[in-house]
């Protein structure tokens, strides 16, 4: 018999609770200075195995206890128990679909104060329902915003820190406002930086070409998976430096990568081709490689994954 409705569970403070349980106070200090740290983890269903992969969970984690830790938060758990977590909310979430996972950890003191230090770090860990983020199978329009990215010496964007994501929210709002999918923003010296909450990737002569990560952006865990399969599978050379706004249109191709994004063509920006306004041949077979690798088909790259179903 099917079941009628999602019973989803979440860990939260400690425990295993159904996700309408995790609740905090609205006086929660992370809540009022932004002062949490979150990732995007993504879960790949394979039908085939009936097995379900976490991609880059080990990966994730680190990161998390490492921004935290930049933020003066020590997490009270081990990248393997957070593993562990995801996976019994996953199984007693019953989840055989593919699903996004967004860990977060926060002081969850009910204090008003806004500083950094003699508060209580905590960890929550839900699951989201939400399919593709952007369009993969088509491409997108984007928009250079009007609004720079952060500066590392304001709030770094190689952290995934809330309160920095007031930065994407005003340029991606911008965007959707003009018409386009996404928006792309430049640094404080006027170079390319990012999409709001991707990398990005352009393709020239047979190039790729990214930014450098002193350009103020995140060290993404899938710009960095993009570029071994760039170099390793299909022996395209990666060179990291800065962009000017004037290459994203003279670009043969352009493509936004991250969790949540995947591989993501952008096919045209400020209302230019890029190219011939369809997905280039480099991204096409870019997607093809990654979305089979996270299903569990490419034995060589398996070790991107942690099965959540015992065998």
């Amino acid at each position: 018999m099917l079941k009628s409705f999602f019973m989803d569970y979440a860990f939260f403070e400690g425990k295993i609770v159904p996700v309408e349980e995790a609740k905090i106070s609205i006086m929660t200090n992370s809540f009022h200075y932004g002062t949490a740290v979150f990732e995007g983890i993504r879960a790949y269903w394979n039908e085939e195995e009936e097995q379900l992969y976490l991609l880059f969970a080990k990966a994730h984690y680190h990161r998390l206890i490492e921004n935290a830790r930049c933020i003066f938060m020590e997490i009270p758990y081990t990248v393997d128990q957070l593993v562990e977590y995801t996976k019994e909310i996953l199984i007693k979430s019953e989840i055989k679909e593919d699903v996004y996972i967004r860990p977060i950890a926060y002081f969850k003191d009910l204090k008003l104060t806004p500083k950094l230090m003699d508060y209580t770090p905590e960890v929550a860990i839900y699951l989201y329902r939400f399919g593709r983020y952007l369009d993969t199978s088509k491409g997108i329009r984007a928009k250079v915003s009007s609004w720079r990215r952060n500066e590392d010496n304001s709030i770094p964007s190689r952290w995934k820190v809330a309160g920095a994501y007031v930065n994407s929210a005003l340029a991606k709002t911008e965007a959707l406002m003009a018409g386009y999918d996404e928006a792309i923003l430049l640094n404080s010296h006027g170079y390319v930086a990012e999409g709001s909450g991707e990398n990005i990737f352009i393709i020239k002569n047979g190039k790729a070409i990214t930014p450098s990560l002193n350009e103020h952006i995140l060290e993404g865990i899938t710009r960095n998976t993009v570029i071994t399969l760039l170099k390793k599978e299909l022996v395209v050379d990666v060179e990291e430096r800065p962009i000017a706004r004037s290459e994203l249109y003279t670009a043969d191709e352009v493509f936004l990568t991250g969790t949540a994004a995947e591989i993501t063509p952008v096919v045209e920006i400020d209302n230019r081709k890029i190219g011939n306004g369809e997905i280039g041949e480099i991204t096409k077979q870019l997607q093809d490689i990654y979305f089979r690798a996270v299903r569990g088909k490419i034995p060589r790259y398996k070790n991107w994954l942690t099965p959540v179903y015992d065998k």
